[in-house]
């Protein structure tokens, strides 16, 4: 758990090279995401499609994201979800600081961000209409309990949706991740395939979609 503790203080420190890279914003972040993702340009436009699929253009209702990173991918989706009640969460402070800055240069109105543990979410059963998670799940260290917590939050009806990683894509994609964010204690293993994925949240859920592009699934189920 020291590795991990040690590796969200890392990815905080490191985050303006993730969010350059998570928005394709210059060439260094577009060959990253080319040579160790196998994302170029259209294959990055249909990971962020699948990613936020899951969320309605005029969603209204309590909606948990986690974990947020800096948030920036998702707060300026937010900026347009004026009736809608949001709630961030994140283990690392440094990103949760980040996302907090984004937010205020935003004019972000309805959005709380907390500090927090997806294995221990400090939310009532059912509280949540949508419980979104980008790129999050290869990463939990506790992904049996990261599983039953977002479950639980989620109303009866409610979406589950997101993106992770899935091993068994991409070969580049996945020594970059065994022999590099493993080794650092960015993502934590057991990861699911594309088939696991699809059997876990059948079991999970009462309807499941995923989609995949390169190593990256997106989901989106109903409770």
């Amino acid at each position: 758990m020291r590795k991990i503790f040690d590796a969200y203080r890392i990815v905080g420190q490191l985050s303006t090279f993730f969010d350059r890279m998570m928005t394709s914003a210059d060439l260094p972040a577009r060959l990253a995401l080319k040579f160790l993702w196998g994302l170029d340009a259209a294959a990055y436009e249909k990971f962020l499609a699948q990613a936020f699929a899951g969320i309605p253009q005029d969603f209204n209702g309590r909606l948990l994201e986690v974990p947020v990173g800096t948030g920036v991918l998702s707060l300026p989706i937010y900026k347009d979800l004026t009736g809608a009640e949001i709630f961030c969460l994140d283990y690392s402070d440094k990103m949760l600081a980040a996302a907090k800055l984004r937010a205020a240069k935003l004019n972000l109105r309805g959005v709380t961000f907390l500090q927090g543990d997806v294995a221990v979410l400090p939310f009532a059963d059912g509280y949540f209409d949508l419980v979104l998670s980008v790129n999050g799940f290869h990463a939990f260290p506790d992904k049996s309990a990261a599983w039953s917590e977002t479950r639980r939050v989620l109303k009866h009806g409610g979406t589950f949706c997101g993106c992770m990683y899935i091993k068994g894509e991409n070969q580049r994609t996945d020594l970059f991740v065994e022999k590099f964010c493993e080794w650092q204690g960015f993502f934590s293993p057991p990861y699911e395939t594309l088939s696991s994925l699809q059997r876990r949240l059948n079991n999970l859920y009462s309807r499941a979609k995923v989609s995949h592009v390169e190593s990256f699934a997106g989901f989106i189920c109903e409770k």
